[in-house]
């Protein structure tokens, strides 16, 4: 044995671990051995990256010299890399009671529990380390980042700033004050913090790159742009700069973003970021050429899910359900679990599509848990940062109503909202709040006459939420929840005495400050547990349809396709995102039932083969072939295609909106599941308030009954082909001028309380 340990020690000390190893296993193939030898097998085997083995067999040296405190924190490091975190906090806790007060048992505890996100218990580690080595500033960095996490902002800063003032130069620790800075509802300059370190370390890439990366998020675009400049200059070359270039102009030039997200990629191709920023950046691709770049991105999804981490969970699953590759999705995360680490890491926009994978009570209390968890997280940290509040104004009579939206300009929520401006009660003095970037269209031209328009793009948060409080509104009502240019978090620092949710988000955004959430009595939800907020309920509609999109143009085709073609064609324009591997089984389901049907999807996906293959494969689970699939790659000018769908099958649980309402005007009846929850019920109110409340189910075989009873009654079809669109004029939703008096009614009576 003596032999065997002396050749491992030189076998090691020259570098050659696996020989080590060799010599370890043949001593203790021989008999028992001294800890020493268990020791140095299992250290060998973790210098060697084999954690699975290193943990092995430090559990077997244990059995045989239980109480071994160098076994035991080799087998509580290697269980921490396998991240099986709660044995590791486990076995690196007795390591600690066996030598209290060693700073290595001490340190590694600390990791663990950070990794099993335990920040609290991870406190008092780091504190003792501190106590222990006041001058060591990695103990107080560490301190800072669990405080970090337990969302103790300022106590955080506070801890970092301190380690940071110790050792100057760490770059860990001044980007992570930097990030700290970036984050508070009161931001210092984190800039002043990275300039700082560059004029230190001129060349360092971590600390130009998060400049630039600070410039870019905060919206100080030309800065960053003149600092890339001189970057590139002084480092020619460098994949980051293009990524970050990348970034910068994403919102303005997609196509010159994508060129630039390629070269990054290029030159960097194990890069797993840049990888995932070309696909998200192809993805959102809307030029002629949208099919084949969703079908790059889906590549470059599929080669970057062996290497996902949590940063890039959000990218991967729209990429994949975009194409619809749902068992990919899965591969990403589960419900739960991706949503929570959205919710803990404050990505509110990653929640919508979270909607569409709902498939249980459970899961839809689930995510209303996610929107809560995101919203005590936000609230906290606005509260370290109140806005002031106006004096009070001189009483003239008016309520003041704010609206917090980037989409009141050509989008869904423009359409829908802009009967409002239209038909303004002089009660009401309006005001508009945007941080969309873009130039002005006809429906912000139209806002703009009648509302008070405020562009806040550029502003931190808190900064927002001061310029929409010096205002003095009665009621604040956000249209956009996280949807793309909005800023949902604003609402937490509650810049108005009373706040509703309205329109964009179809979900409780997820804050107790919060009042109210602006519903129907068709879609607000079956039990009050399903929502945070209190329903304001409107008399009749939750929308109406906006004269100035709902035109005459394009007209109805006169006859349904059914009567050109001598078969029905089922079909579809609802977003992916919306789909879900129960909404297509039960499409391929009403299909097969309807002989010789078709099947139509009405969406510039359609342009891509993994779209098309993923759909195809998904209808012939059902024995439809991919010959009765129609594919229209349509951007823009969809609604005529309407002229060869016979009947529209919606999306569930998140039901149709603008494509249920568009259907409906084109003249061709739509089919919807309805479910307790807000997002199941949004085609219900839409159908029921057009007259079409049977076509409307309680399960899917119910609804599989109903689309093919409409298959078969040409006559009906007929009938709603020649008559919709009238009828959706004299109904509840075409009464734009009705729907703003009981909107204006509703919001008058909560604000003056009746």
């Amino acid at each position: 044995m003596v032999d065997r340990l002396a050749a491992a020690k030189a076998a090691a000390a020259a570098g050659r671990r696996e020989a080590a190893v060799a010599e370890l296993e043949a001593a203790i193939a021989e008999g028992p051995q001294p800890a020493v030898v268990w020791r140095m097998l299992a250290a060998q085997l973790f210098g060697l990256g084999r954690m699975e083995d290193a943990e092995r067999r430090a559990a077997e040296g244990l059995t045989a010299h239980a109480g071994d405190y160098d076994l035991t924190n080799t087998r509580g490091v290697a269980l921490r890399r396998l991240k099986r975190l709660p044995e590791a906090v486990a076995a690196l806790e007795t390591a600690v009671a066996m030598r209290p007060g060693f700073p290595a048992a001490l340190q590694n505890l600390g990791n663990a529990l950070m990794d099993a996100r335990r920040s609290a218990r991870a406190e008092e580690v780091y504190r003792e380390l501190m106590r222990l080595d006041p001058a060591e500033p990695g103990h107080v960095w560490r301190l800072g980042r669990a405080l970090w996490q337990q969302d103790r902002i300022p106590a955080a800063t506070e801890a970092v700033r301190s380690s940071l003032a110790m050792d100057p130069d760490n770059v860990d620790i001044r980007l992570d004050l930097s990030t700290l800075l970036t984050n508070s509802p009161l931001p210092a300059d984190a800039v002043t913090v990275l300039e700082d370190g560059i004029r230190r370390q001129p060349t360092e890439r971590r600390l130009l790159e998060a400049k630039a990366a600070l410039l870019r998020r905060t919206g100080r675009r030309a800065e960053a742009q003149g600092f890339l400049d001189a970057v590139e200059t002084l480092i020619p070359g460098a994949a980051w700069t293009h990524y970050e270039r990348g970034r910068l102009i994403a919102d303005s030039d997609r196509r010159a973003a994508n060129a630039e997200l390629q070269i990054a990629h290029d030159r960097a191709p194990h890069d797993s970021g840049y990888a995932l920023a070309l696909a998200e950046g192809l993805s959102r691709d809307r030029s002629p050429t949208e099919g084949a770049s969703l079908d790059k991105a889906y590549r470059l999804a599929l080669e970057a899910l062996p290497r996902n981490t949590d940063p890039g969970a959000k990218i991967l699953s729209e990429v994949l359900a975009r194409a619809c590759d749902f068992e990919a999705v899965k591969r990403v995360g589960g419900f739960r679990e991706m949503g929570r680490a959205f919710a803990s890491s404050g990505r509110h926009s990653a929640f919508l599509e979270q909607i569409p994978r709902v498939a249980s009570d459970a899961d839809r209390l689930e995510l209303l848990e996610q929107h809560r968890m995101w919203g005590r997280r936000t609230e906290t940290w606005a509260a370290g940062a109140p806005v002031a509040r106006p004096r009070a104004r001189a009483a003239d009579g008016k309520v003041r109503l704010g609206f917090l939206s980037s989409d009141l300009r050509r989008h869904a929520v423009g359409y829908f909202a802009l009967p409002l401006f239209t038909h303004r009660d002089p009660r009401f003095e309006l005001f508009v709040y945007s941080h969309h970037p873009g130039r002005d269209d006809p429906v912000k031209t139209q806002v703009a006459q009648t509302a008070t328009v405020r562009l806040l793009d550029g502003l931190q948060s808190r900064a927002s939420a001061q310029a929409i409080a010096d205002d003095g509104l009665d009621l604040l009502i956000d249209l956009g929840g996280s949807t793309r240019f909005n800023r949902v978090e604003v609402m937490a620092f509650r810049a108005a005495p009373r706040q509703a949710s309205w329109l964009g988000y179809p979900h409780s955004v997820g804050l107790s400050c919060v009042d109210w959430f602006v519903c129907d009595p068709l879609n607000a939800p079956e039990r009050p547990e399903l929502m945070i907020e209190q329903p304001l309920t409107l008399p009749t509609s939750w929308i109406t349809l906006g004269e100035h999109v709902f035109t005459d143009e394009p007209a109805v085709a006169a006859d349904p396709p059914s009567a050109r073609n001598g078969f029905v064609t089922f079909g579809t324009a609802n977003n992916p995102y919306k789909y879900n591997p129960g909404t297509l089984d039960a499409w391929a389901k009403v299909v097969a039932a309807v002989p010789d049907s078709r099947f139509m999807v009405l969406r510039p996906e359609a342009g891509s083969a993994a779209f098309r293959a993923n759909i195809a494969a998904a209808f012939a689970a059902e024995g439809v072939g991919a010959e009765r699939l129609v594919w229209r790659v349509v951007r823009g000018g969809h609604l005529a295609h309407y002229g060869d769908m016979d009947v529209s099958l919606d999306t569930f649980p998140l039901t149709g909106g603008t494509t249920t309402t568009e259907s409906l005007w084109m003249g061709v009846p739509v089919v919807s599941l309805v479910g307790p929850a807000f997002y199941e019920r949004l085609s219900y109110s839409i159908l029921t308030n057009a007259g079409l409340g049977d076509l409307c189910a309680r399960d899917v075989d119910g609804y599989v009954g109903i689309a093919t009873r409409l298959a078969a009654d040409a006559g009906r079809r007929r009938t709603l082909r020649a008559t919709l669109r009238a009828d959706l004029r004299a109904g509840p939703l075409g009464r734009t001028a009705d729907f703003a008096r009981d909107f204006y009614d509703t919001m008058w009576n909560a604000v003056r309380g009746g």
